[in-house]
């Protein structure tokens, strides 16, 4: 999730914002699952960070954007990208980076549930060490 989400917000917000060289964007053809993997210089415990740079970098541009309303242009030729969509609003490449992070959270939270069978609210009383809560904290499995 953490790799997805600091690519994502790095790549959402265009070169004219971000006023720096992405390079070539890939083509519909191009696997971007090399995107999503480790390489031999990272480690997962490299993975918050990564995602808190992104998210320092999208606050900076964000901060410094006056309008948000301001034209963006829409990539053209990509599957992924409308034809027939020029341009898009700040805000709503905004509220797509909020969509899309909040779905991809979703799929991993599904993931982790399956796996430690824990729910929303003894999580949170085991997070926030609620005193004498209404729920039971969740604890892991033992054996």
């Amino acid at each position: 999730m953490q790799i997805l989400a600091a690519g994502f917000q790095r790549t959402l917000l265009p070169d004219p914002i971000l006023q720096r060289q992405r390079g070539q964007q890939r083509t519909a053809d191009e696997s971007d699952s090399a995107e999503f993997v480790l390489t031999a210089e990272e480690t997962l415990a490299d993975v918050p960070d990564q995602y808190e740079a992104a998210a320092r970098e999208t606050d900076a541009v964000i901060a410094g954007i006056a309008d948000l309303g301001q034209a963006l242009p829409v990539p053209q030729g990509l599957p992924w990208f409308p034809a027939d969509v020029k341009n898009r609003s700040v805000r709503w490449v905004l509220l797509h980076l909020i969509e899309e992070t909040s779905r991809h959270g979703g799929h991993a939270d599904i993931i982790r549930g399956t796996i430690d069978c824990a729910t929303l609210f003894p999580l949170l009383a085991a997070a926030e060490q609620w005193p004498d809560p209404w729920f039971q904290p969740w604890q892991a499995p033992t054996g």
